[in-house]
Parts: structure tokens; C-alpha cells; sequence
């Protein structure tokens, strides 16, 4: 056996994997960058983890209902905001809060009367995203827990209420509503759709920026500068070009969702489009930013996969951004990938008209100029 020549085949692919920066950043940086992400967001070692966003909605506005909300602002689990019926109706609808907890008028009163035997029970209602059942058992457990306590500390002595938490039944009803509209189901495959849609809509612009990077590598660059066309030209027909791609890819994914995953644009179907369109634009000039930007095609390919990674890991499209940290929700909506996420989640599952769909046109529009408008400035025409 010649262990001479196998030691030298050894030596020289470690030589050829150790120069490839590439292989070192996709293989060892992204792993350790997603691995520490998905520990910090589940809690890494004991850390802060996402609290419930929960809406309190006090038409009572007394004793009672004022130490409830006063113990909710304490509670570690969730994240309290005080606001009234229609606002809050309107936050959960939207997505932008996972419950809303809507106290009467005359609760603390109609409440301390049932706990001491009266018939009339009040009627507490919790507004719950179809998204977030768990998070409305969550929220029902809590308010029995701080409700009993603060109900039994107004019907009776401290000692006494002590004793009765126990075996007693609750003073009030619970109605619980779900805010998607009427006959739109919840289906969790539309979220997934929309992360790993935007997902891959962008490694497509990384595979267009790549291509462009290798015709000058491969020395196919000076052909297709003797054609025709101003850098302008040039320029508007890779946008188009890699826009009309990323819209087939969409429409193929879409069609797979619809098809076999039943998923429903139940809001604006022209939102929808328009979100789409806007995606794919981002997608085209994305691709032309990392081409004029880059300096190599492998050096250029590991640092985009690891940005591109980051994007959609705060963006939401892997885990939805309500388990984040109340910072990184704050810090993710930086991210056109945040809000590309938020605008399908509206347009399918959430049911939402073509107003939900205008803020986050906006920020992709943005998105896109910027990267065009990097590209432009750092296009390299002459080389």
C-alpha cells in the first residue's frame, strides 16, 4: 500500500478545505450561529425568554379590576398593555397581540356577589389568535389564579380568602373568542409557506448574484460587454430577468401550499400579488448587490448564506417572532424578512384586507431601492 501518496492526497484536500473560506463559514460559523439563536430564543441558560403580548381592557375600573391588572403587570409570563375593546380587538386581529383579556363593567362587584352565593356570574371574554390556543390556556390559567385571589380579597378577610381559593368555583364566566374572521380556519401550514417561501426566494437572489460574480471569474464578462447595452440596460434586465424567476419559484411553492396543504389567501388576494411582486423585486436587486459587492464567488456565496440565514431566523420564518425575547421583536423589524413574513401571514391565514398589506410594501420597496442603489454605486462596468 503506498501510504506515501495517501498521505499526500490526505494533505492536500485538508490544504484545499482549510483555503476555502467558503467551506469554513458554512460549515463551522452558520451551525454555531443557528445553534446559539435557537438556544437564547428557548431560554439558553436561564435567560429572558418571549413573554405572551396580552391586551387588558378594563371597562370595570375598579378595585378590583385595577389590583387584577396591577398583579398582570407584575406576572413574568406575559406582557401587559392596557387598552380599550376596539384597539385591543384590533391589535389581536392583526397578530400584533396573542391575547385580549376584556373585563365588564361592574365585574369586581357582580364577581365578589357570586363568590358569596349570588346567581349573576360576570362574563369575561379573551380575544385569542387562531395561532395561539396555547397561549390563550395560558392566559385563561393566570387570570383564574390572580382574579380568585383578588375576588376573595374583596368578599372576605384575608384568612378567610386564604381558605376558600381552593375548592370554590370561579365568580365569573369565560367566552372564549377566536379573531379570525368567520369560516377561516387557522392552518399552520401558511406561516411555514411564508417563512420558507421568503427563505428561498432570497437563495435564489444569492444564486444570481454568484452567476453573475463567475461570468467575470470564467472570463465570459468582455462577451457580454461587446453587446448592445448601456450598464443601465444591463443592470434593468438582471432585475427582471431574476424578478420573473423568484415570481415562478413563488407561484410554484404557492401552488404546492394551495394544492396539497390547503392553505387559503383569505385577506387581499391583491395584497397578496402586490406582496409577492415587491419579494421578488427584493430578491433581484439583493442578488445584484452581493455581484457588485463581491470579489469572489466563494468568498461572496459563505457570507451571503450567513446573512441571508440571519434575516430569516429574526425575521419569523422559522419560528414565528412572538417566542423572541422582547428586544429581538423589537430589533427584528429592521429585517424586510420580519415584515415579508407579517405581510403573507395577513394576506392568508389572518384574513386581513389590503391595508395590512401597505406597511409592509413600504419596507420591501425601501429594501429593494437600497440594495439597487448599492448596486448601482458599486457595479464594476469596466472590469
Amino acid at each position: 500500500m503506498n501510504f506515501r501518496a495517501i498521505r499526500a492526497l490526505i494533505r492536500n484536500d485538508l490544504r484545499i478545505y482549510l483555503t476555502d473560506r467558503r467551506a469554513l463559514i458554512v460549515g463551522i460559523l452558520v451551525p454555531i450561529l443557528i445553534a446559539a439563536f435557537f438556544g437564547y430564543v428557548f431560554g439558553g441558560n436561564g435567560g429572558e425568554t418571549g413573554r405572551i403580548p396580552l391586551a387588558l381592557v378594563d371597562e370595570d375600573r375598579g378595585a378590583v379590576s385595577r389590583a387584577i391588572a396591577a398583579d398582570f403587570a407584575d406576572e413574568p409570563l406575559v406582557a401587559v398593555q392596557t387598552l380599550d375593546r376596539s384597539r385591543a380587538e384590533q391589535q389581536v386581529r392583526s397578530g400584533k397581540v396573542q391575547v385580549a383579556a376584556l373585563l365588564p363593567q361592574n365585574f369586581g362587584a357582580e364577581a365578589t356577589r357570586a363568590l358569596r352565593g349570588a346567581d349573576t356570574k360576570p362574563r369575561v371574554e379573551l380575544l385569542i389568535d387562531p395561532s395561539q390556543a396555547m397561549s390563550g390556556r395560558v392566559v385563561e390559567g393566570l387570570f383564574a389564579q390572580h382574579a380568585m385571589h383578588e375576588i376573595s380579597k374583596a368578599a372576605f378577610s384575608g384568612d378567610a380568602a386564604s381558605g376558600l381559593q381552593g375548592g370554590i368555583e370561579l365568580p365569573y364566566v369565560i367566552a372564549i373568542k377566536v379573531t379570525a374572521p368567520a369560516k377561516i380556519p387557522y392552518n399552520g401550514y401558511a406561516h411555514s409557506f411564508a417563512g420558507m417561501t421568503t427563505q428561498f426566494i432570497l437563495f435564489a437572489g444569492i444564486d444570481a448574484g454568484i452567476l453573475l460574480l463567475l461570468t467575470r471569474e470564467r472570463g465570459i464578462w468582455q462577451r457580454l460587454r461587446s453587446a448592445p447595452l448601456s450598464k443601465t440596460e444591463f443592470l434593468l434586465a438582471r432585475t427582471l430577468a431574476t424578478t420573473l424567476i423568484s415570481l415562478f419559484q413563488f407561484a410554484a411553492i404557492y401552488c404546492a401550499a394551495v394544492g396539497i396543504f390547503d392553505v387559503r389567501i383569505s385577506g387581499s388576494v391583491l395584497g397578496f400579488a402586490a406582496l409577492a411582486v415587491a419579494l421578488c423585486v427584493l430578491n433581484a436587486t439583493f442578488g445584484l448587490m452581493l455581484s457588485s459587492i463581491g470579489r469572489s464567488a466563494g468568498a461572496t456565496r459563505g457570507i451571503a448564506m450567513v446573512v441571508t440565514l440571519l434575516l430569516v431566523m429574526v425575521g419569523g420564518a422559522w419560528v414565528p417572532s412572538f417566542v423572541f425575547p422582547s428586544w429581538l421583536q423589537r430589533a427584528s423589524l429592521a429585517a424586510p424578512t420580519r415584515w415579508a413574513v407579517d405581510g403573507l401571514d395577513a394576506m392568508t391565514w389572518r384574513g386581513l384586507g389590503l391595508d395590512a398589506a401597505v406597511a409592509p410594501l413600504l419596507v420591501l420597496a425601501a429594501s429593494a431601492v437600497m440594495c439597487l442603489a448599492i448596486a448601482i454605486w458599486q457595479f464594476r462596468w469596466e472590469d
